[in-house]
């Protein structure tokens, strides 16, 4: 998002933490790496990418995100390389319902390397979404798009359960089955 001409504000426990200063020389200087809080707030548009086991304490500590987009990476892994949540709720809905901001599900079907390069054969990969806010969605959209993406918007918030299981499918070829972090998703029209 920096080659965009986005500003980039990295949230850290440990702003001069080797992660933290890591991310901040991928950017070649043009992010800013502060703690969580203050990236949060600084922001319009959060992209909450952190262990499932932290998310809700994370933002919780955000403060408040009244009128603030919050994208939900995470996936809600248990041991075993099973889901903790699914089928009555996920981990969106339960993100959504500990803060202020609008929580759109995205970026959570994929790897770190499909992120930096979704083409494939020439064609794009597919990112899905789901939010209830129609506004959020397209924000959330355009910022997939401008990292190469196609866009899937597969309905409301509670859709989050249909994709957190999908995720499961990639981490599961990816690591399980030992095929690597180079696939994706691509949904195809005939």
């Amino acid at each position: 998002w920096t080659r965009q001409g986005h500003r980039v504000f990295f949230g850290s426990r440990n702003p001069n933490g080797e992660n933290a200063q890591a991310a901040l020389a991928a950017t070649a200087g043009k992010a800013q790496v502060m703690l969580e809080a203050e990236a949060a707030q600084g922001a319009e548009v959060i992209v909450l990418a952190v262990p499932w086991s932290a998310a809700i304490a994370v933002v919780q500590g955000l403060g408040d995100l009244t009128g603030k987009i919050l994208i939900d990476a995470t996936n809600p892994i248990a041991a075993g390389w099973q889901l903790a949540v699914g089928k009555d709720t996920s981990a969106a809905e339960q993100i959504a319902a500990v803060t202020q901001a609008t929580v759109i599900k995205a970026f959570n079907t994929t790897g770190a390397e499909n992120m930096e390069n979704p083409i494939y054969d020439g064609a794009a990969t597919t990112m899905f979404i789901c939010g209830d806010d129609a506004n959020a969605k397209q924000i959330v959209a355009q910022l997939s798009e401008e990292l190469g993406f196609a866009v899937a918007d597969v309905g409301a918030l509670t859709c989050a359960r249909f994709l957190e299981p999908l995720a499961m499918v990639w981490i599961n070829l990816a690591f399980v089955q030992g095929q690597g972090r180079n696939i994706a998703f691509r949904l195809v029209k005939r």
